[in-house]
């Protein structure tokens, strides 16, 4: 990952639960330029091996439906945060602070389409938790859900 951004580069935004999510613009809680883990060998690396990452950064994992999602922190080198999200746009639940290099299971106990991971600890800093709304920007065929 460069850092770099330009106008396509993949943007997830995060808005309070009770925010109506606007198609583009509004004042999110916060904003990530956001590396996409679409194919199987793509979440299977994850943020492996990666010494540091920006606050303004993070990985997306996506499926092709909801379910079960279960992550561990095999040769993850920083401590984690991961927000699973619903095909709703909406965080089902966080695992804060995962440990580094451990082989645990992280997961929640709903089903989540996609996995956000950032930083551990910017979570619980920022107010992203359980209820907290999403948008996606430059994310092709991946479009806002709509209530």
């Amino acid at each position: 990952m460069s850092g770099q951004r330009d106008e396509a580069t993949p943007v997830l935004s995060f808005f309070s639960p009770d925010a109506e999510v606007p198609a583009e613009g509004g004042e999110p809680l916060v904003s990530f330029y956001t590396e996409l883990a679409l194919t199987a060998a793509e979440q299977s690396r994850g943020l492996m091996f990666r010494p540091h990452m920006r606050d303004d950064w993070g990985m997306l994992f996506v499926y092709p439906a909801e379910r079960t999602l279960s992550f561990w922190m095999k040769n993850t080198l920083i401590p984690l945060d991961m927000i699973f999200i619903d095909d709703a746009g909406e965080v089902v639940g966080v695992v804060e602070m995962a440990e580094p290099q451990t082989l645990s299971p992280r997961r929640v106990d709903r089903p989540a389409r996609y996995v956000f991971e950032i930083n551990g600890g910017l979570s619980a800093e920022l107010g992203i938790g359980e209820g907290t709304r999403v948008r996606f920007e430059n994310m092709e065929g991946h479009h806002t859900p709509r209530r």
